[in-house]
């Protein structure tokens, strides 16, 4: 019977940061949790539940021949773009909180935008896996309405992980540099318009480039953000001991659980987690280089890409290097659209791995 490998690093490190996720969602929520449902394990045991579900798709992905998506693109892309189209329609989608990202199947919510970034992946890897001429054209018009779709949820953070992603997989494929470049003006307009014409966004951008300035509402998420990072110090309060979570910090199981992990384990425990993150990305990224074909390594890399770029985003608003946007930390982050999608992501990255581990290996030992 053949031996079946898979890149167990990682897994390793994948599992490290779903466990400690649970840990950190309990730490967070069990003040709020018992306040607004007299449970203080609401939270912490939906995230259970989509760990699970989690759990199951990235087993299923991983031992699922990858090769076959390619085949089957072309449906997943469309029926990712249906979905986007789904959260305008009345009686399906759910508005809240001033957008439109969420459909109701009954038994639980969607959100689209975070099954976009893996469909999406998908068919530009095979679309581009084909050498095609006069595709750049093409290509811009179906990210265009991609990203025209997530932006008018409205979900700018998601849209930037999009575009990124995109970007990686075309350089993958061979695009060609020039017509990039010449596109990049238009793209920076079109962002600066979107902000400029958006009261919430620009009053973002405005807050965060005068941070000590601003009236105190207007930065009062900011502020409890780095009230958490100063109280961590170097080595942190201690599991469970955050002040933050006391309900001072908004979003705090959501966007901004990162402030309440770094409050309880400091600069040492937050620059480990850091770490673990630069590691899944570089495993991600020798398994694009060594794939045994040019739709696994664009597939790997389309993958890895909106991984690292979620994580960067999310950690760069928590440190006050980029203003707040919506954007949660994979596999961290309480919510289960997105820890399911980045699981099934995950377990794409392992079915890549099994055909070439010993290519993988041998990139491994030159370092």
């Amino acid at each position: 019977m053949k031996k079946i490998q898979i890149d167990f690093p990682l897994l390793i490190f994948v599992l490290i940061l779903v466990s400690f996720g649970l840990l950190s969602i309990f730490n967070a929520s069990s003040y709020i949790a018992y306040r607004d449902f007299g449970d203080k394990y609401r939270y912490i045991r939906d995230q259970f539940q989509w760990v699970a579900l989690g759990l199951t798709a990235m087993t299923v992905a991983t031992f699922f021949d990858y090769r076959k998506l390619y085949n089957l693109s072309l449906p997943i892309l469309i029926s990712a773009i249906v979905l986007l189209v789904g959260v305008f329609i009345p009686g399906i989608g759910i508005y809240a909180l001033g957008a439109n990202r969420w459909i109701d199947a009954r038994f639980f919510i969607i959100q689209p935008a975070e099954y976009v970034k893996l469909g999406l992946a998908i068919y530009l890897a095979a679309w581009f896996s084909r050498k095609e001429n006069g595709r750049f054209l093409a290509f811009c018009l179906l990210i265009g309405l991609v990203l025209g779709l997530v932006m008018l949820e409205p979900d700018m953070g998601t849209a930037s992980v999009i575009l990124v992603e995109a970007a990686v997989i075309y350089f993958l494929s061979g695009g060609s540099i020039w017509k990039f470049l010449a596109a990049v003006p238009v793209v920076g307009v079109a962002g600066f318009l979107l902000i400029k014409f958006s009261p919430y966004r620009a009053a973002r951008l405005a807050t965060f480039m005068n941070i000590g300035d601003s009236p105190e509402h207007a930065t009062y998420h900011v502020r409890q953000i780095l009230i958490a990072l100063g109280s961590g110090g170097i080595t942190g309060l201690g599991l469970g001991n955050s002040l933050q979570k006391y309900a001072y910090l908004p979003e705090n199981t959501t966007d901004s659980i990162f402030a309440i992990i770094a409050e309880e384990v400091g600069f040492i425990g937050s620059t480990i987690l850091v770490l673990i993150f630069m590691a899944v990305v570089w495993r991600g990224f020798v398994i694009a280089v060594n794939a045994k074909d040019t739709f696994g390594k664009l597939l790997a890399g389309g993958i890895i890409s909106f991984l690292a770029v979620q994580a960067f985003i999310n950690l760069a608003a928590q440190t006050a290097l980029i203003p707040l946007t919506g954007i949660p930390l994979p596999f961290i982050s309480y919510g289960g659209s997105a820890l399911v999608i980045d699981m099934c992501a995950i377990g794409i990255l392992l079915s890549i791995s099994r055909q070439s581990r010993s290519k993988i290996e041998s990139t491994i030992r030159k370092f």
